[in-house]
């Protein structure tokens, strides 16, 4: 009895060896799992469920099969596909959580969420967070022509990047402050979350007691899923091939 989480796969045409390292641990490993749980930044990029891209028929044909052997998929969207919508998770048969969903697993208590509303020290892109996530200016972009829609994409990405490149590290990680409070919130032992490439297991003091915090590495040159089962909560990294 185990379940599994993985997130940051950031999956584009660019790299077809992390596309078929992800479908190889759907069919080898995910099949095995009483469910799958995506916690953000599947895609690179996601500018609309209209987008006829063939990697986005090629994932979801492949989590579909999952789900027709039974093993259910649940999805939080990050900062990077945060448009995903309920149209393209119906073909992959995957169901959207809320970005913070609390889950009672083999007694454990555990929060997931995709991590960045937790990196509350860097402001500018907090700011950046709130903008985007209106449900009217999303509306509208979801409504431009998807060449223009593209455009923009591609230069809100190199903006991204150009501002990652001055920031230093420590403001892209978590807040230790901003992690209590959400684990406290929900009353839990456990966070599981990505975002911040920074794949390890964290300790750290609460009121309550001991808080266990779990991040998942991306994607890059190999794979990264954290397993819970009733014994352990493991964080794994493994060759796409594995």
């Amino acid at each position: 009895m185990t379940t599994l989480f993985i997130a940051d796969l950031h999956l584009s045409h660019k790299e077809p060896a992390i596309t078929a390292g992800f479908v190889h641990f759907l069919q080898r490993q995910a099949v095995h799992a009483d469910a799958l749980y995506i916690l953000g930044d599947l895609f690179e990029a996601w500018i609309g469920d209209d987008d006829p891209a063939p990697l986005h028929r090629q994932v979801a044909a492949a989590l579909h099969t999952l789900h027709k052997k039974g093993i259910p998929c649940f999805f939080i969207h990050g900062n990077r596909d945060f448009l995903l919508g309920g149209r393209f998770a119906e073909a992959c048969g995957m169901t959207i959580l809320p970005e913070e969903q609390r889950l009672e697993l083999y007694d454990h208590r555990i929060l997931i969420l995709h991590g960045d509303t937790l990196c509350t020290d860097d402001v500018r892109y907090q700011r950046y967070r709130r903008r985007v996530n209106r449900r009217w200016l999303q509306r509208l972009f979801l409504a431009l022509p998807l060449r223009w829609r593209l455009r923009i994409a591609e230069r809100m990405r190199a903006g991204s990047r150009q501002a990652n490149q001055t920031k230093s590290p420590d403001i892209m990680d978590v807040n230790p402050q901003a992690v209590a409070s959400v684990a406290e919130r929900h009353g839990v032992d456990w966070l599981i979350h990505g975002h911040t490439h920074r794949p390890a297991i964290h300790n750290q003091k609460l009121p309550s007691g001991q808080l266990h915090r779990a991040v998942l590495g991306a994607w890059h040159q190999q794979g990264s899923m954290i397993k819970v089962s009733r014994d352990s909560i493991e964080l794994i990294e493994f060759p796409f091939d594995e």
